[in-house]
């Protein structure tokens, strides 16, 4: 830990020098003698000119509107002014703000080493106008790229707000964030992914089933630029605009760039078990860049060790995987030496080629983790377990997007160990989704799991991108693979509200599925959910509320091997099955800073006595309690209530470097209580700092 503190000491406090100063555009009856006179004059007489010459429209003062008009503007190289960017509550104060700025005077241009160059500038107005105050300093920032961008001191433009097509398409491309314009991904997070699905929301024909997106696809809705450029602070110094502001590390070419910067997850905490203190400390790398448009790679290597809940590092030793050097099973992330004193040591790589010939498809190879749907779990495909090799290709075109996904995943338990390795299995999957009208879309989802053994590996049939592999596996046998469709809805009430369906069908027999026998064989999965932005017309205020459940026995299968699952754990829900769930989710934040509550609340049959109830998707289902009269929570029903209460501060924008504070109270409450399934309360105190990459489950 010494050493980590040092590291991260002289990343925060090196010094680089200082960053070679520009000169402002110099406004009417400013003098140019001092930058900083330039600065604060052009501040004053502009924001003065724009107020004396604003015309408050008559609907706005009729309905006695109060509050904050906020606009992102350009001065070129000719001096001219160019608006990117309005956020407004009236499309009337919108007109007046381009009306007024239209008829600004011609400057002269800003300047980077004798150069004309642009510079970006955030203007707040507050309605009504007499309640206006004057900002006193405007944010610069020079680069050698030959662009100059700014942002007055102003708090950001609402998340929530959906910026004109015209407008991105006149946007700067900045040099600050190469990555906004390439093909690489955007990496997925619940909070990010919310405020950006609510931007695709406002747009006609657009696709949120499928996650992650890429950058490319996202700034055809948001000016992803104009969401970060007003949380930059004024600093001057090298180091002070890297620990705030930029890349670490950025080359930046005409037709190559690339970016490296330090990753930190460092925590730690306190639960109410014996454990001392729980912490984690990792440090990684992650490297991105493009050669070309079209051509992007990225590539993330972790090094961890960490000690956490008593309840995590419960799962992580029964859940350990095969090999003398695996001492446990860190969730999500992978296997773990044993490390210290009652922790582990988890390495991880993820990397990625990224690949769009043309504006239908995109092609990934690499090692990652992939969601499908609009809810915070999902029935088809989640992001909880470890990663895993994929190859992907997705397809848009009129209103369709289409995604194959091919997967190469591990079976790691010990029991299936073959020759000291892992067994192998592959999944082929395919995702389609349709936009039927402006508000409502529809997406189809099927997925094969076949193993490699000396008769089944992955069959040159599942490499056919539009077959349907129910009738693949069918033709091979039920031992040649075990086959899931599913099918989602979307449906757009309204720009602020929207609501989403997952059903999932592991088996079915048709002639018992009504009969009231409670056959086993009908397997499946329902999810239902809905999102509200800017909740109580409150900016930022955002909720969602979601119910999950799922069969006994569903994702399971006669060989064991042929599971939904991947490391350990599920590829779907985290559950896995034979359970019910709500999800509560309100989040809230202003400018750098934010906060949230998650409310999990639910039941699920475990396993009892010996005997498979159907919560283990590992187990196979020869090995059932019976053929029919098989019913939810069946089992030893256990009730879980999970409550999560995160806040923290954006340290930096570019990177989703976060300081953070979160508590966790989690209540297990088996109906049969034994000495190794006991019922048990835990209460979760932890602080830290960490760059926001990746979603952490520990919600079950």
């Amino acid at each position: 830990m010494n050493k980590l503190i040092i590291v991260v000491f002289f990343i925060v406090a090196s010094n680089f020098g200082n960053a070679q100063e520009d000169i402002y555009p110099i406004y009417k009856d400013c003098d140019a003698s001092s930058n900083t006179t330039l600065a604060s004059c052009f501040n004053e007489n502009l924001t003065k000119d724009v107020l004396e010459n604003f015309n408050t429209p008559k609907k706005v003062i009729n309905e006695n509107y109060k509050g904050t008009m906020h606009v992102v503007f350009v001065v070129t190289k000719t001096g001219d002014f160019e608006i990117l960017y309005i956020k407004s509550s009236y499309k009337e104060l919108e007109t007046e703000a381009r009306r007024i700025f239209a008829q600004l005077p011609k400057v002269k241009p800003a300047t980077y080493n004798g150069r004309p160059v642009e510079m970006r500038f955030g203007l707040p107005i507050n309605i009504p106008i007499g309640s206006q105050e004057i900002p006193q300093t405007i944010q610069k920032q020079a680069t050698e790229e030959n662009t100059v961008v700014g942002v007055n001191t102003i708090p950001s433009p609402p998340s929530m707000v959906k910026t004109p097509k015209e407008d991105i398409q006149k946007a700067v491309v900045s040099s600050h964030f190469p990555e906004h314009q390439s093909e690489l991904n955007i990496p997925f997070t619940h909070r990010t992914y919310d405020d950006l699905s609510f931007y695709f929301d406002q747009n006609e024909n657009t696709h949120t089933g499928f996650k992650p997106f890429l950058y490319s696809d996202a700034s055809k809705n948001v000016d992803l630029d104009a969401q970060k450029l007003p949380l930059f602070k004024n600093k001057s110094s090298k180091s002070g605009k890297k620990l705030w502001n930029e890349h670490f590390f950025k080359v930046q070419k005409d037709d190559y760039w690339f970016t490296i910067n330090p990753v930190f997850d460092l925590q730690i905490g306190k639960d109410n078990s014996d454990v001392k203190y729980t912490y984690n400390n990792t440090r990684a790398v992650q490297i991105q860049g493009g050669l070309g448009k079209s051509f992007n790679f990225s590539a993330s290597i972790y090094e961890s060790q960490g000690r956490f809940a008593e309840y995590v590092n419960d799962f992580a030793r029964t859940h350990r995987p095969s090999g003398a050097s695996s001492f446990g099973l860190v969730p999500g992330r992978g296997k773990a030496k044993d490390f210290k004193t009652n922790s582990f040591d988890y390495p991880v790589a993820e990397a990625y080629l990224s690949y769009t010939p043309s504006k239908f498809f995109n092609f990934q190879f690499g090692h990652g983790k992939n969601f499908i749907g609009d809810g915070y779990r999902s029935m088809m495909l989640s992001d909880v377990a470890t990663s895993y090799p994929h190859l992907k290709i997705t397809t848009n075109f009129w209103k369709i997007k289409y995604t194959n996904l091919w997967m190469w995943l591990e079976d790691v338990r010990p029991q299936v160990n073959v020759n000291g390795l892992s067994a192998r299995k592959f999944v082929a999957l395919h995702h389609l989704s349709w936009n039927v009208t402006k508000k409502f879309n529809v997406s189809l989802f099927e997925a094969t799991i076949t193993k490699n053994d000396n008769n089944n590996s992955f069959d040159i049939n599942y490499f056919n991108p539009i077959i349907f592999y129910r009738a693949v596996e069918f033709s091979r046998g039920s031992n040649g693979g075990n086959a899931i469709i599913g099918l989602g809805t979307k449906y757009k009430l309204s720009k602020n509200f929207s609501t989403y369906t997952q059903f999932v069908l592991d088996e079915l027999t048709v002639g018992k599925f009504f009969d009231g026998t409670g056959y086993w064989a009908n397997k499946f999965g329902l999810q239902i959910g809905a999102k509200y932005y800017n909740a109580f017309n409150l900016d930022n205020f955002y909720l969602q509320g979601e119910f999950n459940m799922a069969r006994p026995y569903t994702y399971s299968h006669n060989t064991p091997t042929l599971n939904y699952g991947h490391y350990n754990q599920p590829l779907s829900h985290l559950w896995g099955s034979n359970f019910w769930e709500f999800v509560g989710i309100a989040r809230y934040k202003k400018d750098r800073w934010f906060g949230s509550a998650k409310i999990n609340y639910g039941s699920k049959g475990f396993d009892a006595y010996g005997l498979n109830y159907g919560g283990d998707i590992y187990k196979s289902n020869d090995f059932r309690i019976g053929n029919s009269g098989v019913e939810l929570l069946q089992g030893n029903n256990t009730r879980i209530f999970i409550t999560d209460l995160p806040a923290g501060y954006l340290v930096n924008p570019t990177t989703n470097l976060q300081l953070f504070g979160g508590f966790t109270f989690r209540n297990f409450d088996p109906t049969q209580p034994t000495s190794n399934f006991d019922k048990k309360a835990t209460t979760w105190f932890t602080i830290g700092l960490k760059t926001d990459l990746f979603n952490n489950y520990f919600d079950f």
